[in-house]
């Protein structure tokens, strides 16, 4: 029996991740409100006829491998219907914005993580030795519940990708379907934000949030990809300091890399976001309808770029 592949990929635009492939999508973390807006945007997309099936790669990082999973598989009319009727989607809110005070183990891997200015392998290792530490809901709550939120386990197809980081190594991890695990598994990863919920088992490794790596997005994945659609929480042109490991223009650097390699892309953030605010369930409408009405403004520049 072969044994399964190394999760760790070397972070690297040289290399190329993306060559043959015609159309990818990138899908970045930004918690609850990233998740509404996300299926706003793209349910918005396909209900005008942009065809999101023709992705020969979608990456999901954070609450992008929600997203992400669920357009795959099919559940993304599920996952928005959950996200429009707030009473009917508890493990939603379960799963991915804890309530309560988090005690002092929880609050030190947190704030190494929220205060951290750069990505240096030391800087996420200690955060990550932190997540480890910390005294966290038990993993397999959080897979439970992303398994009600996603409406399936199973690995749809080769194409989709989620990111998440090695908690002890600091290395960035990319799980396939070559993996052989869950995609509640791979998502409860990929959303492990440090110090509210625990880092999982994937294969040998236990991993954190993809977001942990000084890119939101990992759209190096994509670098060779002839037409890329990316949804990024912010939009690089805000001067801010460093936070959370990322600089704030960031996606800025990575769309001149996929642009370099030969590629087109269409870059989307949300025009009114708070941080303070992206894990309050209380702003998922007003996160859907934006993404939807920025959806129909994008329309005619998606058909010029997707059809």
């Amino acid at each position: 029996m072969p044994s399964p592949p190394d999760l760790a990929w070397p972070v690297s635009f040289d290399a190329r991740y993306g060559d043959g492939i015609d159309r990818g999508i990138c899908l970045g973390g930004g918690g609850v409100f990233f998740i509404a807006w996300q299926v706003g945007y793209l349910r918005t997309l396909a209900e005008a006829g942009i065809d999101l099936g023709l992705a020969e790669r979608v990456v999901g990082t954070s609450a992008g491998s929600v997203v992400a999973t669920a357009l795959r598989s099919g559940r993304l009319t599920w996952l928005h219907g959950q996200l429009s009727a707030l009473g009917r989607f508890p493990a939603v809110v379960s799963a991915l914005a804890p309530a309560g005070g988090l005690s002092s183990s929880q609050l030190r891997a947190q704030t190494l993580f929220v205060d951290a200015t750069d990505a240096e392998p030391e800087t996420i290792r200690e955060i990550g030795h932190a997540a480890l530490a910390a005294v966290t809901p038990e993993a397999g709550r959080m897979r439970r519940n992303l398994a009600f939120v996603l409406q399936s386990t199973v690995w749809p197809d080769e194409t989709l990708h989620i990111t998440c980081v090695d908690a002890f190594t600091g290395e960035r991890c990319v799980v396939t379907k070559a993996a052989g695990v869950r995609t509640s598994r791979a998502t409860a990863a990929s959303v492990a934000v440090p110090g509210l919920f625990p880092p999982q088992a994937v294969g040998d490794r236990r991993c954190m949030d993809g977001g942990v790596s000084g890119s939101g997005t990992h759209l190096d994945l994509l670098a060779g990809a002839r037409r890329v659609l990316v949804l990024s929480l912010v939009d690089g042109t805000r001067v801010e300091p460093p936070r959370m490991t990322t600089r704030a223009d960031a996606i800025l650097a990575e769309c001149e890399q996929i642009r370099a390699a030969g590629g087109r892309v269409h870059l989307r953030s949300p025009a009114d976001v708070e941080v303070d605010e992206l894990m309050a369930p209380d702003v998922i409408p007003r996160a859907m309808r934006q993404g939807a009405d920025l959806a129909r403004d994008d329309l005619p520049a998606l058909r010029d770029l997707w059809l």
